[in-house]
């Protein structure tokens, strides 16, 4: 049957001003990082596709890599995009990136303008798209000067391919110079994608306060640590699971001092009335400067649980310090 956004799909989403500019996105967003390549039924990913846009979860995220195999996930996202849901394309905000190895030769990876309007060019290729909402360096470049690989961006706007400019994976200072030259071209810098979670705080070493200074915005990746903030790993390692695979996520990651941390963690949440992933995208949230976490999801049941997070108030002042000695006792780095 054809597909028909549910009326009420903007009633119970909250949504949160990015930076500086009039982008309002939901504060949950769907990355297509994992579960939406070849590996993954098409029937599945265009469920949890209906059921995200039908909860207001209209910011997808994708990359030229997702998978797998790379490119995958564009491809996948295209075929569903021409079948269900190009009459919604003005109420959708389609963001990808270039950084990471994609194909072969010295012009397949990094920040040079070569490979980032290459990348652009297959990706709106495979997704069937005309532009992109916004275009992502997907990691700091050390050997390419950062003047490039913004000049590409600020290409990528002008030429009509990107609507607005994004970063990913910078330190802080490359996230302030960055803003500066895309400020003097005439495109502003509009995001900063990191990874952020109770177990991985780095973002707090810096990067938070040059997208507070500099009116741009944080979006977190990975807030539930692939998996790790969930109750998949409290009784060990699910043969199925993705530390099992070992591929991004090593079972030596799990220590029993981690382990320990992540019952206390789940006991707090629980006491909240929220499973520890829930309280764990509250967690992130917490800080005005995120402007959405991006979540993961391999079946509608998955999305559901996640987005109930919205249902519970804040984290009072005396749960956050909970965390953070809970943090500190497992040797969590807190900057």
């Amino acid at each position: 049957m054809p597909y028909l956004a549910a009326d009420d799909r903007y009633a119970s989403m909250e949504y949160r001003r990015t930076g500086r500019s009039g982008v309002l996105l939901p504060v949950v967003s769907l990355g297509l990082w994992h579960n939406f390549g070849d590996t993954s039924p098409l029937e599945n990913q265009r469920a949890v596709l209906r059921r995200a846009i039908d909860r207001g979860v209209v910011h997808i995220d994708l990359a030229n890599n997702y998978g797998p195999p790379a490119g995958s996930a564009e491809a996948n996202f295209g075929t569903l995009f021409a079948q269900d849901f190009r009459p919604y394309r003005d109420e959708l905000f389609i963001a990808t990136k270039a950084g990471y190895d994609m194909w072969p030769g010295p012009y397949g990876e990094w920040g040079s303008r070569k490979y980032l309007l290459s990348s652009l060019d297959q990706s709106l290729g495979r997704m069937g798209l005309d532009y992109v909402d916004v275009f992502y360096s997907h990691r700091f470049d050390p050997d390419t000067p950062l003047e490039e690989t913004m000049g590409a961006l600020d290409s990528a706007v002008r030429q009509g391919k990107a609507l607005y400019a994004g970063i990913s994976n910078y330190p802080a200072e490359a996230h302030r110079r960055a803003t500066e030259i895309l400020r003097e071209l005439g495109t502003p810098l509009l995001i900063h994608q990191a990874a952020y979670s109770i177990l991985q705080r780095d973002p707090e070493d810096g990067v938070l306060d040059a997208v507070g200074d500099t009116g741009t915005a944080l979006i977190a990746y990975s807030p539930l640590a692939q998996g790790q903030l969930t109750d998949r790993y409290l009784d060990g390692v699910p043969a199925d699971s993705r530390m099992a695979l070992g591929h991004f996520l090593k079972r030596d990651t799990l220590t029993e001092r981690k382990l320990a941390f992540l019952h206390a963690l789940n006991k707090l949440a629980g006491e909240r009335g929220q499973t520890l992933a829930q309280m764990a995208l509250t967690w992130v949230l917490r800080d005005p400067r995120v402007v959405s976490v991006l979540i993961g999801a391999s079946s509608v049941t998955q999305l559901d649980q996640n987005l109930a997070a919205l249902e519970a108030g804040p984290l009072t002042a005396d749960e956050l310090a909970e965390v953070d000695r809970l943090s500190a006792e497992a040797g969590v780095r807190i900057p």
